[in-house]
């Protein structure tokens, strides 16, 4: 029989936090590799969700999404960032962010166009970009100084006369950078010198640490109009599993959007937008306290795997710490984290999978810090084993 799967997604197997996942699971495990939280969101938020549900609202919402949730986030654009969108025709509602990028990569870019990413990337965008038929281009961020960023004249490099859009993540998945102002401007140089789109993954916008300012790209002078930012409710408000996320954007982008998203799965769960559409205009100081939380939890783990003879990289943001391996005599990451269940009962996920140069990442492992504190201290206490 011949292979069925395309050839342009052949590169493409199981995801690694599935093969990860299961492996916790046939183990015994600590899992530390998925970036889901122990806890569930704010009450009354869950609340809304099952009232909404016993109130019969089951049947199919608008395909744009439901207008109280549209209006909901273009008033915390507009609140928290000074950016207007009309939410009749510039917010969009996805089942997530991660259906956000696709619809957005798969109606702007097409066979024969370049997508820049910047590596390590969350796996979704290079299978999305595969799917679209264009080729990614990765720009690599590099420690210095403690944190993880790129070279302006490695991304001016990667232009080229095919380039149509670059992909940004700040907060940052998984290297944990939050993009500062001057990066951004080197980004938004570049999308304007060379008239390209912007299609920024935003999910972490509330979850920076030590008073690390996050900054959308469409903020930046002249970069509204060239900007397609995707969010969602899922790290917000700690419900990864209701899938919950929206675009803004100027309408024609929306309208492109909309075109290829409706023909993926054309509504999102009608309880879940009520919930959160509340939860964006109520529950903010929820979410700060989470902030906090998720930073005394960072800084944790972080002294556990230091502790442990890792040496760590002090994210800024996200639920994740990048941690080097060879301080501990090893220097391959696949190979350790497939191994790290049986050596230490603990599962991570190994970075290089990230990367268009696995090289660049083949000496650092993803720890995941949105866990309780006493699965952290036991996961930490099992490392320390490597010794």
């Amino acid at each position: 029989m011949t292979e069925p799967l395309v050839e342009r997604m052949r590169e493409f197997g199981e995801t690694v936090f599935a093969e990860m996942s299961a492996l916790a699971v046939r183990t015994g495990a600590i899992n530390l590799g998925q970036g889901f939280p122990d806890s569930d969101g704010p009450t009354r938020m869950l609340e809304t969700a099952v009232d909404t549900i016993r109130a019969g609202e089951c049947q199919y919402p608008p395909g744009p999404g439901i207008p109280e949730l549209r209006a909901a986030v273009a008033a915390q654009r507009l609140g928290r960032y000074g950016l207007e969108y009309d939410p009749a025709t510039e917010v969009f509602v996805t089942v997530g962010a991660t259906e956000g990028v696709a619809a957005s990569v798969l109606a702007l870019a097409g066979p024969g166009d370049e997508v820049i990413v910047f590596e390590p990337y969350y796996d979704s965008y290079a299978a999305t970009i595969a799917l679209a038929g264009a080729e990614r281009r990765a720009v690599t961020l590099r420690p210095v100084e403690g944190r993880f960023t790129f070279d302006p004249d490695e991304l001016r490099a990667a232009v080229t006369s095919r380039t149509r859009l670059i992909l940004v993540n700040s907060p940052h998945n998984p290297a944990g950078t939050v993009f500062t102002r001057s990066e951004l401007e080197e980004i938004a140089a570049v999308c304007r010198e060379h008239d390209l789109t912007a299609v920024t993954d935003e999910v972490y916008e509330y979850l920076t640490f030590d008073g690390t300012e996050h900054i959308p790209l469409a903020t930046l002078d002249r970069m509204r109009e060239r900007t397609v930012t995707v969010s969602s409710a899922g790290k917000t408000f700690s419900v990864t599993g209701w899938k919950t996320g929206w675009v803004t954007a100027p309408a024609p982008y929306i309208r492109a959007v909309q075109t290829v998203k409706q023909f993926l799965t054309f509504a999102t769960s009608a309880p879940y937008q009520r919930a959160v559409a509340y939860a964006l205009g109520n529950e903010i100081p929820w979410v700060e306290e989470l902030r906090a939380s998720l930073q005394a939890k960072r800084d944790r783990l972080i002294t556990g795997l230091e502790s442990a003879g890792f040496t760590t990289y002090r994210p800024q943001g996200t639920y994740f710490v990048q941690a080097d391996i060879r301080p501990l005599g090893f220097t391959g990451g696949m190979e350790l984290a497939r191994a790290l269940p049986g050596k230490a009962g603990v599962v991570a996920i190994p970075t290089q999978v990230f990367y268009d140069h696995p090289e660049a990442g083949a000496h650092f492992l993803r720890f995941a810090f949105c866990k309780k504190d006493e699965v952290i201290d036991e996961a930490v206490a099992r490392l320390s084993r490597l010794r």
